[in-house]
């Protein structure tokens, strides 16, 4: 992914709100069920990584390689995921 994809898919995710939060509780089975499913359905998603979970950075690249998705952006406490979605009906995200 290019910087320029990049930073427009961090402009599109800027307006969202985050969809789930990753806790104490960290990576289950449920969790990256629905996030796939949201990442199907949406494509461009993004998360809470609460201050009890571990570095949101490694948090984040884990979940991404769990959901065979790319890591937009880490800001903060946030991190914002993207896959494109196997949908034929679906408007897909342009870059």
């Amino acid at each position: 992914m290019t910087s320029k994809q990049r930073s427009n898919l961090k402009a599109l995710a800027a307006k969202e709100k985050p969809i789930a939060q990753i806790g104490k509780e960290g990576i289950s089975e449920n969790l990256v069920a629905g996030l796939s499913d949201a990442l199907e359905a949406r494509e461009l998603i993004k998360v809470n990584i609460l201050p009890a979970a571990d570095d949101a950075d490694n948090l984040a690249a884990n979940v991404a390689d769990l959901l065979r998705a790319e890591v937009v952006a880490v800001i903060g406490r946030k991190a914002i995921f993207y896959r494109r979605s196997s949908r034929k009906d679906f408007q897909h995200i342009e870059f």
